[in-house]
């Protein structure tokens, strides 16, 4: 499959793709779909919250401590009660089952992904 909407290197270039270390994961009670609130340490640009619909492949549990990747530089946005500040990666699968995004060994947080 060919992909329609290429974009720039320098498009490529603006996404700040950074590692954080998930420090707190709980159920997002509010959300409309099943979700989690996570607040994650991105080192060097803080700390910063969101919410990640991977009930159905993480327990709250599981999460804490785990690396992700995640996009740093979206404007904030509202979730339900909730001011998200990032966005989580993951692999879209069948039934929208995410796995998520992760360095295959520990690294610091707030390296870039590129």
């Amino acid at each position: 499959m060919q992909n329609e909407n290429p974009i720039s290197w320098a498009d490529f270039q603006k996404i700040e793709m950074r590692i954080g270390t998930i420090l707190t994961a709980q159920e997002f009670e509010e959300a409309r779909n099943p979700a989690y609130k996570l607040t994650i340490d991105f080192g060097p640009y803080g700390i910063k919250k969101t919410s990640a619909q991977i009930t159905q492949q993480y327990s709250v549990d599981e999460l804490v401590g785990k690396q992700i990747i995640a996009v740093i530089n979206f404007p904030k946005k509202q979730i339900a009660t909730m001011q998200s500040e990032c966005l989580v990666l993951g692999c879209l699968g069948d039934e929208k089952t995410v796995t998520l995004l992760q360095p295959e060994k520990t690294v610091e947080n707030g390296q870039r992904i590129g």
